[in-house]
C-alpha cells in the first residue's frame, strides 16, 4: 500500500517540478503556456544561505531515513484516516460539520490531505474527492478573487481565503489547468492588495490591522503560487518578512500582534514557517524560533493537549521538516506516535472546530515524509 501511494504521488510530483522552475521575479508578459523546465534529474544547486523574497535557497535533501519514519502503525492510521475523510465529504464537494459545514479552509485542508498521500485532481485513489473539493473552492471564488463561504466563515474569512488559495496553487502546480490559474491569479491579487501597512494580514480582506496567525496563511499561499509560476511582488514579501521579525519576542517565540503579548506554541510555529515561506531559512530569527518550539517536545511526549492543537502542530511539523537534520528527525517520531495514539477507532481525529479539520491536519502532518505536496517539497 505504501509503495502504491508513492508511485501515484511520484506522477503528481513530476508534474510540479516544471512549475517550480517557472517562478520569476518578473511578471508574465502573456498568458501563453510557459516553456518546459529543466528535466527532473538535472543537478541540484548546493544549499545556499537565506536570501529572502522567496529566495532560491535550497533547503537541503530529504533527511536520511525519512521514508522509514512512516511506520506500519502510522500507515494504518493514514489509510483509516483517509478513508474516513473521504466518507465525510458532502455532496457538493465540501468538508466540515456543525458551524464549519462547507468551510473553505476545512475543505481545502481535506483536499491537501488527499494530495499529501499521492492523489491529485482526478487521479489516484482519492482523485475524485480532490476534484470535487477543488470544484467547490473554485465555485466559491468571487469575481474579485475572494475565496470564502459567508455562512461557514463567521470567524476570520481570510483563513478560508489563505488555505483556499494554497489549495488552488497546489492543484494548479499539479495540473496546469488554465481555469484554476485564472481563479488563483485573482485570489493572489486580493492577498497582495489587502496587505496592511505593517506587512501582515488579518481576519477580513481589508488593510486595517494584522496578526501572525492569519499572516502565515497568506504568505504560505503566495509562496505556493510563486512555486506554480505566478508573479509575486518583491515588496509584498519583504514587508511580510519585516512584520514577522518584528513580532518575535526575546524568548524566541512570536506574539499574536505587534502591539505586544506573550509567546505561544501555535503562533510561534506559524511565525517560523512564515519566514521560511518567504525564503528566510538561516537567519537568527528562525534559529531562535526553532529553539523555542523545541521546548515543547516534552509536552508532545506527555500527550499534552492545548488550544489550537492541530494548527500549532501543522506549522511546527512544517518548520522542522524545512529545517531538516536532527530537528526533524527528533520531532517527527514524537508527533507521529502522539497522533497515531490520538486517532479514534473510527479513523478520525477529534477537534473542537470539527473532526474533518482535525483529521485533515493530522493526515497532512503524518504524510509529510512522502514529500508529495509541492509546498513541502525539498
Amino acid at each position: 500500500m505504501i509503495q502504491r501511494r508513492r508511485i501515484l504521488g511520484l506522477v503528481a510530483t513530476a508534474s510540479t517540478l516544471a512549475a517550480t522552475a517557472l517562478a520569476s521575479q518578473e511578471p508574465p508578459k502573456a498568458e501563453a503556456p510557459k516553456a518546459e523546465a529543466a528535466p527532473s534529474d538535472a543537478p541540484k544547486p548546493e544549499k545556499a544561505k537565506s536570501v529572502g523574497v522567496f529566495g532560491e535557497a535550497v533547503r537541503g535533501d530529504v533527511p536520511d531515513g525519512t521514508s522509514e519514519m512512516l511506520t506500519p502503525e502510522a500507515d494504518r492510521a493514514i489509510q483509516n484516516g483517509l478513508a474516513w475523510l473521504a466518507r465525510s465529504q458532502q455532496a457538493d464537494g465540501s468538508f466540515g460539520s456543525g458551524t464549519y459545514r462547507g468551510n473553505i479552509a476545512v475543505t481545502s485542508l481535506a483536499g491537501l490531505a488527499f494530495m499529501a498521500g499521492g492523489s491529485s485532481p482526478g487521479r489516484g485513489p482519492y482523485g475524485e474527492q480532490v476534484d470535487k473539493a477543488l470544484a467547490y473552492v473554485m465555485e466559491n471564488t468571487s469575481p474579485a478573487g475572494f475565496i470564502a463561504v459567508a455562512a461557514a466563515s463567521t470567524h476570520g474569512p481570510m483563513y478560508s481565503h489563505g488555505f483556499g488559495s494554497l489549495f488552488l496553487a497546489e492543484a494548479y502546480g499539479m495540473t496546469r489547468r488554465p481555469e484554476i490559474r485564472e481563479k488563483l491569479q485573482k485570489a493572489v491579487r486580493l492577498i497582495i492588495d489587502t496587505q496592511n501597512h505593517e506587512g501582515g494580514w488579518r481576519y477580513q480582506p481589508v488593510r486595517n490591522d494584522a496578526d501572525v496567525s492569519v499572516t502565515i496563511c497568506e504568505i504560505n499561499a503566495l509562496r505556493a503560487a510563486r512555486n506554480a509560476g505566478l508573479f509575486i511582488p518583491k515588496e509584498t514579501v519583504e514587508a511580510c518578512i519585516k512584520y514577522v521579525k518584528q513580532a518575535q519576542n526575546p524568548d524566541g517565540g512570536f506574539r499574536y500582534m505587534l502591539q505586544g503579548g506573550a509567546s505561544a506554541f501555535p503562533r510561534s510555529a506559524a511565525g517560523v514557517v512564515a519566514l521560511q515561506s518567504a525564503g528566510v531559512y538561516d537567519d537568527k530569527e528562525v534559529a531562535e524560533g526553532i529553539a523555542y518550539l523545541k521546548q515543547f517536545m516534552r509536552e508532545i511526549k506527555l500527550g499534552s493537549r492545548y488550544s489550537h492543537y492541530f494548527y500549532g502542530h501543522y506549522y511546527a511539523a512544517q518548520a522542522m521538516w524545512i529545517r531538516g537534520g536532527d530537528d526533524w528527525n527528533d520531532w517527527f517520531p514524537a508527533i507521529r506516535n502522539e497522533l497515531v495514539h490520538r486517532q479514534s477507532a473510527a479513523g478520525f481525529w477529534n477537534d473542537s472546530i470539527c473532526n474533518e479539520y482535525g483529521t485533515a491536519m493530522a493526515l497532512i502532518i503524518l504524510q509529510m515524509p512522502n514529500n508529495f505536496l509541492p509546498i513541502f517539497q525539498r
